[in-house]
């Protein structure tokens, strides 16, 4: 009878055990990713051929926990991250990634055999706070569907060949909080719009493109942290960028045809990094600018004159900052007659 009761109590164990690691097999089989991303994700695959850089991209294992490139969220295990940076990669960005409904945060960087527009799927991303996609080789003209973008906290589309004009409406993205425009063929003249950006203002960089006419002057009621026009063919004043009232910690106009009197500019008591050189800038260096907190200047090759005020930190450049000028004398430069 013992033996019996101790037979049963035995089977009952093995049962237990057997019923407990059948169900940790199943929890540890379970996937985590959402079939419909993964098969989202697969066809972007496919669509670059397969290629070594998304080789953890395999249909028998869990996109939220076993591939690169991706990442999840937490708690629904939707795709909210796609980065796809420095491989070989060619082809055009697939209509695909406009088909992972709750991404975040989309980034095609460093792959300059990625050629076409920008897929015009990714419209459809509502919720994307951050697209990137620079050092590529897409081409055509910054599209203007980007405005409906309203959640973009930072957009770069540097280092690419976009040509055609900058397109007003990026305006009005009520969060953007930096704006890259950078290197490319971009034409025509800065928007009057981005004299009145709705919400934040972005630090704005423009620079190495083939922009021309004025800076809007609606651009003087912007306290921009950082804009970088420099590299350019714009002309006239930029002389509304500064101003006492201001934050502004970061300007570059360099290789401009810019043409204002410096001496009548106030500068944020802010600013820290300076770049006038190569312009028609004429006027002397004005005394406040002994009180900025300076850590890089260039004023050179431009129509300066009169003595470099002494005093601050404008004495710990050396005289490339200061040289090509047409009478602009004292130290770091030579004495003044």
């Amino acid at each position: 009878m013992r033996s019996t009761r101790a037979e049963a109590n035995m089977n009952t164990f093995f049962l237990s055990l057997l019923i407990s690691s059948t169900l940790l097999s199943l929890s540890l089989s379970k996937e985590l990713c959402n079939p419909q991303d993964k098969q989202v994700l697969l066809q972007i695959k496919k669509h670059f051929g397969d290629p070594y850089l998304l080789a953890s991209w395999k249909s028998d294992t869990d996109c939220c926990t076993d591939w690169y490139q991706v990442e999840c969220d937490s708690t629904t295990n939707r795709i909210i991250s796609l980065t796809v940076f420095a491989g070989n990669l060619s082809g055009q960005i697939p209509a695909a990634v406009g088909d992972l409904p709750y991404l975040q945060n989309l980034v095609f960087r460093k792959l300059t055999d990625i050629t076409g527009p920008v897929q015009p799927a990714i419209a459809k991303l509502v919720h994307l706070t951050s697209l990137r996609l620079d050092w590529l080789n897409l081409t055509g003209t910054v599209p203007d569907f980007l405005s409906q973008l309203k959640n973009l906290t930072f957009l770069d589309l540097s280092f690419n060949g976009f040509s055609g004009s900058i397109p007003s409406s990026l305006a009005l993205l009520p969060n953007l909080g930096a704006l890259h425009l950078d290197r490319n063929k971009l034409t025509g003249s800065i928007p009057e719009s981005f004299g009145t950006f709705k919400g934040s203002v972005p630090d704005l960089y423009l620079s190495h493109n083939q922009l021309t006419g004025e800076i809007p002057a609606s651009l003087g009621n912007m306290d921009f942290s950082v804009i970088d026009l420099s590299r350019n063919k714009l002309v006239g004043d930029a002389s509304m960028l500064f101003g006492l009232n201001k934050t502004t910690n970061n300007v570059y106009l360099s290789r401009n045809l810019f043409e204002f009197n410096l001496s009548n500019v106030v500068f944020p008591s802010t600013m820290e990094n300076l770049d006038i050189s190569h312009n028609k800038i004429f006027g002397s260096i004005p005394p406040q600018m002994t009180q900025l907190p300076l850590q890089s200047l260039d004023v050179s090759y431009n129509r300066l004159c009169g003595q470099i005020p002494v005093g601050g930190k404008l004495q710990s450049f050396d005289n490339s900052s200061y040289f090509h000028n047409r009478c602009l004398c004292g130290a770091p430069l030579g004495n003044c007659k």
